[in-house]
């Protein structure tokens, strides 16, 4: 799954740590969604949907 988070967290100027402390999760976990290696539970996708004030479908789309 593609997804846009790297281009949305730089556009706020926050690094991954920052990021996953605002998920609840751990830097590993924002770093395995932005390779592409994880998909987020959706319980996490709708937090980052909230966080970057968009919906799930602005971040993720499939390849």
């Amino acid at each position: 799954m593609r997804n846009a988070l790297p281009e949305r967290r730089a556009e706020l100027g926050w690094s991954q740590q920052r990021l996953a402390d605002e998920l609840g999760v751990s830097r590993q976990t924002v770093i395995s969604i932005e390779k592409g290696r994880f998909d987020p539970s959706l319980p996490v996708a709708f937090r980052l949907a909230a966080v970057f004030g968009c919906t799930i479908e602005d971040l993720f789309s499939p390849e």
